[in-house]
């Protein structure tokens, strides 16, 4: 008795390695896998009394999107602060801050975060003068939007003992009034003078706060993705904690890698964790290592001073650097290692021109090739040395739309080798698109679309920012599903369309490559199917 299918769509554009099929436009699904793609009429011998049938109406059948650098554990928790990524004004930041204080207990922390003063009428930084003006009773911190920078009140500087006197910490700068008093603004690792000081959520919060990411994902295609640690961090153990006890309560639907952060590299070679160790919905992924900070804090590493400033900082020594990774290499860890600015992008494809060895599929190192996340920044003469080396680039093209002023302003002209998209693809390196989310929104039609058309959503600037580096539709969906699969050594179960692959899938609600660029955002998601279910459908 021949196979019935579970699961069969019909009169759909099924998209497959960067292309519509021609003429296949059904697939079926048993179990968790896909059983056959091609013409509906061809398929409907598979159709059983229990088979659910469903006709897209031409809509796009992908694989489900994958989303290799997404900040999983901290946008969970962040979906219950206050949101400020549209604030239009300061005067609109302190609103928003005084409305959502108005229900919370007295002398509770007050966290936010996505503010972006560069794209206000006027571009004034927030500090704790301004934040005391409405919150002096309760300890506030706010992260910008690139979470390089955070600002927070006096009553958040007074818990963690920041004063006058109190010294930059390594890798970090307390800014400091002209009588040296501190303004609450805090780049880079000077941050975790306050994280340090804000309760940790429970084991319980924080699996809630997963479980309800997960549907979240759904709800935007995601099937896949890898959870990104911060520097120094602490949180690594609560999410993976977490993460495995979704996993064997059976909530997981996520194919879910977790990075460790830099400082757990010596833990992690004691206790024998290798990058691709776990299950089929939970592995260890990468090592990860900053190199510099962010433009908006003028913290990247540059080649040339910016237009209104220096060069901005390393946040470690190429030479320690180039020792971690030949330390993360020989214990079987992958690394990837963020490099916004130009001289930070050097510095890296230097040290990987060092050190970096293929990926290894079984034998003594990592199984997945190490990574330059963001490249943000990068000199034309460096583009041949990344296309030589054995790694991947992991690129964040949503950030690009929220860059916009704030490279006009830093670096001018010299902003055509910023999210350079189309030059790092035609220099060979294997690259994969993310959202870097909560840095930007985890949507990836936005990141498509930001590729596509390099414009905000309003359409400017007209024609597109650096409109030479725009990429094709087909590329952007592949960078967001096939490369991440193919680079996580999952591409011959994840990533395509074809038989014998995961049943891991999208359904939008029209062609993706027919869809005029400037409407991608507005495409909507009708089904997320994870394993042959469908976890999410469209009201």
């Amino acid at each position: 008795m021949s196979l019935k299918a579970d699961l069969l769509f019909i009169n759909a554009r099924v998209f497959d390695r960067g292309e519509n099929l021609a003429r296949e436009d059904a697939v079926a699904i048993r179990r968790n896998r896909i059983l056959a793609v091609g013409e509906s009429r061809d398929l409907r011998p598979l159709m059983g009394a229990n088979t659910m049938v469903i006709d897209l109406a031409g809509g796009s059948l992908l694989p489900g999107f994958f989303d290799p650098h997404l900040h999983f554990y901290e946008w969970s928790l962040k979906r219950s602060q206050l949101d400020l990524s549209q604030a239009a004004s300061l005067d609109d930041l302190l609103q928003k801050l005084d409305e959502f204080q108005a229900d919370m207990p007295a002398g509770q922390w007050l966290l936010g975060f996505s503010w972006n003063e560069v794209d206000w009428p006027e571009p004034i930084m927030p500090t704790r003068e301004y934040l005391d003006r409405v919150a002096p009773d309760r300890p506030v911190a706010l992260w910008r939007c690139d979470f390089h920078l955070a600002v927070v009140n006096s009553m958040a500087l007074k818990r963690a003992g920041i004063g006058p006197e109190t010294p930059d910490p390594a890798e970090g700068r307390i800014e400091k009034d002209a009588k040296g008093v501190p303004t609450g603004v805090l780049r880079e690792l000077a941050i975790n003078l306050i994280r340090d000081k804000i309760p940790a959520s429970t084991d319980e919060q924080v699996m809630d706060a997963l479980e309800k990411g997960v549907k979240a994902a759904h709800a935007l295609g995601i099937t896949a993705l890898q959870d990104v640690r911060l520097m120094d961090d602490t949180d690594g153990p609560a999410m993976l904690r977490a993460a495995r006890r979704l996993e064997e309560k059976g909530l997981l639907d996520l194919r879910l890698w977790v990075s460790l952060a830099a400082n757990q590299l010596d833990e992690a070679v004691a206790l024998g964790l290798r990058t691709g160790l776990g299950s089929d919905r939970l592995k260890i992924g990468h090592i990860k290592y900053f190199s510099d900070g962010g433009m908006g804090g003028r913290t990247a590493w540059m080649l040339e001073p910016y237009l209104d400033g220096q060069t901005g900082m390393p946040l470690i020594d190429p030479a320690d650097l180039e020792k971690e990774v030949a330390k993360a290499q020989a214990a079987g860890l992958a690394v990837m290692i963020h490099a916004v600015g130009d001289r930070a992008t050097r510095e890296v494809i230097g040290v990987f021109e060092k050190t970096a060895a293929p990926a290894l599929l079984g034998g003594s190192g990592p199984a997945l090739p190490h990574r330059i996340e963001h490249v943000q920044n990068i000199h034309p003469d460096d583009l041949p040395r990344l296309g030589r080396l054995p790694i991947a680039a992991c690129l964040t093209p949503p950030n690009l739309v929220l860059d916009i002023n704030t490279v006009d302003k830093s670096v001018g002209k010299r902003g055509r080798y910023t999210y350079a998209l189309k030059d790092i693809l035609a220099c060979g390196v294997p690259t994969m698109f993310s959202s870097d989310c909560p840095v930007c929104s985890p949507d990836p039609l936005l990141g498509i679309r930001a590729a596509v058309t390099r414009q905000r959503l309003d359409n400017t600037p007209a024609g597109g920012w650096h409109p030479e580096s725009r990429i094709k539709t087909a590329q952007a969906v592949q960078a967001y599903t096939e490369k991440p699969a193919v680079l996580h050594n999952a591409g011959k179960e994840l990533g395509r369309v074809a038989p014998g692959y995961m049943a891991d899938l999208v359904v939008l609600d029209k062609d993706i490559l027919t869809c005029p660029p400037e409407d991608l955002h507005r495409l909507k998601i009708r089904f997320t199917v994870f394993e042959g279910r469908v976890v999410h459908q469209a009201e």
